[in-house]
């Protein structure tokens, strides 16, 4: 059975560590809903209610533009790999943006200054609640590593190339709402 909590844990701090995947769900009240899967180690945990991943650039960057608008954020992970198990983050987020003051000072504080190739914001969760359910019908998967692509394609894009991609595919959601990635978008809830 399901079980509530108020605040990050230490056994879910534990479980989230031992993951090599999340999920994030993000919507409008009129935007399609949008899943999306991360890994890459993005993910800390900077307190008892508050979360941040280091977002890379992908097709598409719906979940700005949903927190954009709407704010909600959901957080999934689940366990492929011994007992199982279900944890969701419930709450409301917001993006830095790569360059900014306060995208540098948490890529300092929380990532030891690592960014990956292709970083284009952080997103940073304030957690109102914590669900943790059984997982009984998640099928066991043996984690193999991770994928290059990613890397390599954004390194081979360069910061010119992949500047030019994020304003051709990342400006707007596929609904037409603004991300907020450039500064020409932004306004004072950015």
């Amino acid at each position: 059975m399901g079980k509530q909590y108020a605040k990050i844990e230490s056994q879910h701090r534990e479980f989230i560590a031992r993951q090599h995947v999340f999920f994030t769900a993000t919507a409008t009240a009129e935007s399609r809903i949008n899943l999306s899967p991360k890994g890459l180690h993005a993910l800390r945990i900077l307190d008892d209610h508050t979360v941040a991943y280091l977002d890379l650039t992908g097709s598409g960057n719906e979940a700005a533009a949903h927190l954009r608008a709407d704010g909600r954020l959901t957080l999934m992970c689940c366990a492929f790999e011994g007992n199982p198990q279900i944890l969701r983050l419930y709450g409301r987020a917001h993006t830095l943006t790569r360059g900014s003051a306060a995208y540098e000072s948490l890529l300092h504080s929380a990532f030891q200054e690592q960014e990956q190739p292709g970083a284009r914001q952080i997103v940073v969760l304030t957690v109102d609640l914590v669900q943790t359910s059984c997982g009984f019908g998640v099928p066991l998967f043996d984690y193999a590593g991770e994928r290059p692509n990613l890397i390599d394609w954004a390194v081979n894009k360069g910061d010119a190339g992949l500047d030019a991609y994020r304003r051709e595919k990342n400006s707007r959601s596929i609904d037409g709402l603004p991300t907020g990635l450039f500064d020409e978008e932004k306004d004072t809830l950015s």
